[in-house]
């Protein structure tokens, strides 16, 4: 560490603040925020509270600035804005090179709506972004067909209208719209229409709503019916519109919900903008993790940014956990039970299917970093020195003590390797003893694998609680292995996993990959072996029928078992064909068997 730097971290002020570490060339490589300035930059230096990646950045550092903000929101704040400005490469930031949609209310006489990718600074109202264009479409064609909203672009200023400059277009004739260019609507009369559309898009569907049954009843008082029946259907497509939106109760206005799910290099955090219980906006994005992020660090960040990104300024925000920030004027707020729990928990919903989403495009497009990333998971989980790109996983399989066999099967890469299977069947044990028998199968595995000079797996994992794990660990320290290969046990009921000498079981996330592969290593173990354990029960129950025939020995047996394959065709076989096998004088006594009277 060089000496300015020193003595920098000894006179750090405690206040709240931003901090930024920059390298020897000058290079900015990281953006922090912080409460206490001086307790979060010492953080970083000491070397038994950090990962390997913060211990490569921190190696890298030259000199540190500092700003003192007056909350941690403004620290917070200065922080989104700086990482903006300069991208640092350690940072964690919303990368989002696409441009969202937005509802255009235009500056305009008589006001066009319409779609853009593009905000223009004109004084026209944009609504949005939209995440995803299906969603905003629908919304536009839903106002479409309750209003008539010009389409042209011409330039309806009253003195050019007065002039009688312009002619009613097809749109008209359609019913699409009703003449303003001619004079034929009023300006009041369609700014009220934009009034309603403009509360329909903020989600607020009463002023529509009122307008339309205004109209409506007019109508009707007029004896108009048939246009009366037309606004009826329009608030009827309206409330459908709006019930097929609404997700909670109506009562919950003007409300962010933020739901969010994380691995070991990504985290996944979705947005909902609600209005009068609608979600009028939904957005979910991909996180990558650079240093070693808490969901906690992550979530504060997308708070900002994506409420910044959709120009958000509700004073409640629904969270599924709570943050260490306060925002002045906005409540945080954790709900436990009720509607607005319901609806973080559909934010969290969102998050977990993108994330399922995205990990399935990688895999499709990317295996090998899809297999990376699973490896690097596995390693992490399960403390091991190394990846565990080679897995063996054992398993026993008897009833009863009968014919006892042991799978031992190999996955490489996360996959299983089929040609290495191998079955062991039991020498030195008797009876159903489980952990005898696991002694014995793990023992003569690696010592045949190290008298032969193959690989060693980095994990072996056994299929079992402590009681086989403790027996597969004897045969490695006998061999010298233990300490050198990562073993392990899977329990079968809580799928806890347990480590030697320790107690204690590790219960892994149900939803981790690295769960997912041990779950199939050991139910590959077991299909293998109880497989075998069929086949050879079967075996043995047709040698015991054979058996039974005076003067015919095992010889003579495998001999037909190998040619005819089953017992019932060695029934059904003619003497001509026993003769062939086995000769005339054993073929006799075999037809006999099976052909007299006694046994027939």
């Amino acid at each position: 560490m060089n000496p300015n730097l020193e003595l920098q971290l000894k006179t750090l002020p405690s206040e709240p603040g931003v901090y930024r570490y920059y390298d020897k060339n000058d290079n900015l490589l990281y953006v922090g925020k912080a409460k206490h300035l001086n307790k979060r930059v010492l953080s970083y230096f000491n070397k038994n509270q950090n990962g390997y990646r913060t211990r490569i950045m921190v190696s890298k550092i030259h000199r540190l600035e500092t700003t003192v903000v007056n909350s941690e929101y403004d620290a917070l704040l200065l922080e989104n804005n700086l990482i903006k400005t300069h991208q640092p490469f350690y940072n964690v930031m919303l990368k989002d090179d696409k441009t969202y949609p937005w509802i255009c209310i235009k500056n305009e006489d008589f006001p066009r709506i319409f779609l853009t990718r593009t905000k223009i600074k004109d004084g026209s109202e944009y609504y949005g972004p939209y995440a995803k264009v299906r969603p905003a479409r629908i919304l536009l064609d839903t106002i479409k067909s309750l209003y008539k909203i010009r389409t042209c672009n011409l330039n309806l200023a009253p003195a050019k209208i007065a002039e009688g400059k312009y002619k009613v277009c097809l749109e008209y004739h359609i019913k699409n719209c009703n003449g303003p260019c001619e004079d034929l609507e009023s300006k009041e009369d369609y700014d009220e229409k934009v009034e309603a559309i403009r509360g329909i898009i903020k989600g607020d569907f009463r002023f529509a709503k009122k307008y339309l049954e205004e109209r409506m009843y007019r109508f009707a008082a007029n004896l108009e019916f048939e246009k009366a029946q037309m606004l009826k259907q329009n608030i009827e497509a309206l409330d459908d519109y709006q019930a097929k939106h609404t997700v909670v109760n109506p009562s919950i206005d003007d409300v962010d919900v933020f739901g969010m799910t994380s691995d070991e290099t990504a985290a996944y955090v979705n947005y909902f903008k609600i209005r009068n219980g609608s979600i009028v906006q939904s957005f979910t994005t991909e996180i990558k993790k650079v240093l070693e992020e808490t969901d906690e660090d992550i979530l504060e960040e997308a708070i900002v940014e994506i409420r910044q990104k959709f120009d958000s300024s509700s004073r409640e925000i629904l969270i599924p956990f709570h943050l260490g920030i306060e925002i002045p004027n906005v409540k945080l707020i954790v709900p436990k039970v009720g509607d607005k729990k319901r609806i973080v928990e559909l934010s969290e919903k969102n998050a977990k299917e993108y994330r399922v989403e995205k990990l399935k495009q990688v895999q499709i497009v990317d295996p090998e970093r899809h297999t990376n990333r699973i490896m690097s998971e596995m390693q992490r989980i399960l403390r091991m020195p190394v990846e565990p790109r080679h897995i063996e996983g054992f398993d026993n399989s008897n009833i009863q003590g009968t014919n006892p066999v042991s799978a031992c099967v190999v996955f490489k890469d996360g996959k299983p390797s089929k040609a290495d299977y191998r079955i062991f069947h039991p020498k030195t044990v008797e009876g159903p003893d489980d952990f005898k028998t696991m002694e014995e199968v793990v023992y003569r595995r690696y010592r045949r694998l190290i008298d032969e000079g193959e690989p060693l797996p980095q994990l072996i994992l056994i299929d079992g609680g402590k009681g086989q794990l403790s027996s597969a660990v004897k045969s490695l320290k006998l061999l010298g292995l233990y300490g050198k290969i990562t073993i392990i046990g899977i329990a079968k009921r809580l799928e806890e996993i347990y480590f030697p000498e320790d107690s204690i079981p590790l219960y892994i996330d149900k939803r981790a990959e690295t769960l997912k592969v041990l779950q199939r290593v050991r139910d590959e173990s077991h299909r293998f072996g109880v497989r075998h354990h069929r086949t050879r029960r079967t075996n043995s129950t047709i040698k015991s029928e054979l058996e039974a025939i005076p003067g015919v020995g095992p010889k003579s047996i495998e001999l037909l078992l190998s040619k005819l394959k089953s017992v019932k065709r060695i029934k059904e076989a003619d003497i001509v064909t026993l003769e062939e096998i086995l000769g005339k004088a054993k073929a006799r006594i075999v037809w006999e068997f099976f052909n007299s009277s006694e046994n027939s």
